[in-house]
């Protein structure tokens, strides 16, 4: 069933419903109220009649006046004044009233009866002279017979263009819904992989909608650079596998495609090995990238002291590059040890910063990088600042996609490699990894790695 057939058949079944319980609850309500009221006028009535016909004429002219001016008679309206005495009995009873209705009178000085559209009401009266006597009215409810009719009439008719509205009123509303989700569906069967640039028009009110479609967008963005990433990936994969690859057969094919001194196929050799061994760097770089992915997988966590950790990494990257000039600023460093303590894994949390700190030395022409650590109540922080080229602004987006490197960084030696792994690695962590960089002037790279008092 179509989403929009459903939402008129709901809205349908719930205002149908609700019309249904308020007009029966009216019907019953009035009909209730009718049937009280109407005993209430016979038994009015009744004792008005006591009153007449068995008290002094001159008692009661005033009452006479009153029913003549302001009770009229009731339709097929019957009058019954029954004198109780020791020779009562159901002789001077109406043929029409049962015994058990008299009985109840007599026990409860008033009663009242219905025999199908006949109402009774009785009343028992003692007069001025002491005499006891049994007071009946009856009448046709003249009310039950039309007004009641005419109320249910007019109830099942409201009824019958109530549902006509209900309808009409369920069409255009479920329209109203159903037309932005119709719209959306549109819109989204134009994407493919083929045009991931496209986006949903975004509602201007701020409603369920407009939120689904700011995620979907959302989630296209994230696609869309993903996408874009892998081919990215894939062509710079594939130059830089190739390089190395055809320089050995190329090297192979010089070397054997005639007989040569044992000298120069020992310098064939030498290169085919350097080649080799680029390739085989760069195929590891390219597993252990693989291997440090968003769901890479699983590493042991121990607890790490991150200022310690700066300082074997600078002890490290200078080892790697004699020439590598590192400040490092403690000053920013909290009063508790332990708000520099994180669960990490140490020789991925090494390799991280390494990479980060060699990369500011090597672009920066070994000047003075500047590391600096510091801590906020739910994370530490590590600051990699350098003086070198920088990276334009047209290639900031792409600086974490692997083999990627900047224009203006062809004339260092490198694969692309070093920052999308501490990027992956930092992201294993639950932490973040930020790059500002300004052309010629530096870069700075921001590591937050949160507070060790959290499950990994």
């Amino acid at each position: 069933m179509k989403l929009q057939t459903k939402l008129i058949f709901i809205l349908i079944g719930i205002f149908f419903t609700y019309s249904l319980l308020f007009s029966g609850f009216i019907y019953y309500s009035i009909s209730n109220y009718a049937f009280t009221d109407f005993y209430k006028r016979l038994e009015i009535r009744a004792a008005t009649t006591a009153k007449i016909q068995l008290e002094p004429h001159n008692e009661v002219s005033s009452v006479r006046e009153i029913r003549q001016e302001y009770l009229e008679k009731l339709p097929n309206q019957r009058e019954f004044v029954i004198k109780l005495n020791e020779e009562a009995s159901e002789s001077n009873i109406p043929k029409d009233v049962p015994m058990s209705f008299v009985s109840e009178i007599i026990s409860n000085d008033a009663a009242s009866y219905s025999n199908k559209n006949i109402y009774y009401s009785g009343i028992k009266y003692r007069n001025s002279s002491n005499e006891d006597y049994i007071v009946i009215i009856s009448a046709e409810n003249y009310f039950n017979t039309h007004h009641i009719a005419y109320l249910r009439n007019l109830l099942l008719t409201s009824l019958a263009f109530a549902l006509l509205l209900i309808v009409m009123v369920s069409f255009i509303f479920s329209q109203t819904l159903v037309q932005p989700v119709n719209k959306i569906i549109s819109a989204v069967q134009e994407i493919s992989s083929q045009n991931l640039h496209l986006r949903l028009p975004i509602p201007q009110h701020e409603d369920s909608l407009g939120r689904l479609v700011t995620t979907f967008n959302d989630m296209l963005n994230r696609l869309e650079t993903s996408f874009e990433t892998q081919k990215n990936f894939i062509s710079n994969a594939s130059h830089e596998l190739n390089t190395p690859l055809t320089s050995i057969i190329g090297e192979a094919d010089l070397a054997l495609s005639r007989d040569r001194k044992p000298e120069e196929y020992r310098e064939s050799l030498n290169t085919m090995l350097k080649e080799a061994e680029k390739l085989d760097k760069k195929t590891k770089a390219l597993l252990f990238l693989a291997e440090t992915g968003f769901d890479g997988k699983s590493q042991k966590f121990n607890k790490i002291r991150v200022d310690q950790l700066v300082l074997d990494v600078t002890s490290t990257v200078e080892k790697i590059n004699p020439k590598a000039k590192i400040s490092i600023d403690f000053s920013l460093l909290p009063e508790s040890p332990e708000m520099l303590k994180i669960k990490g894994n140490d020789q991925l949390l090494h390799l991280a910063l390494s990479n980060v700190i060699l990369n500011g030395c090597k672009y920066s022409d070994n000047n003075v990088v500047q590391v600096a650590v510091g801590a906020s109540d739910k994370s530490v922080i590590v600051i990699i600042k350098d003086s070198g080229i920088g990276i334009p602004e047209s290639d900031l987006a792409y600086i974490f996609d692997p083999y990627f490197r900047a224009s203006n960084a062809k004339s260092f030696e490198g694969y692309g490699i070093g920052l999308p792994l501490a990027r992956n690695i930092v992201k294993m962590h639950n932490g973040e990894l930020i790059v500002a960089s300004t052309l010629n002037e530096g870069t700075t790279v921001r590591i937050n790695l949160p507070l060790g008092n959290y499950t990994l």
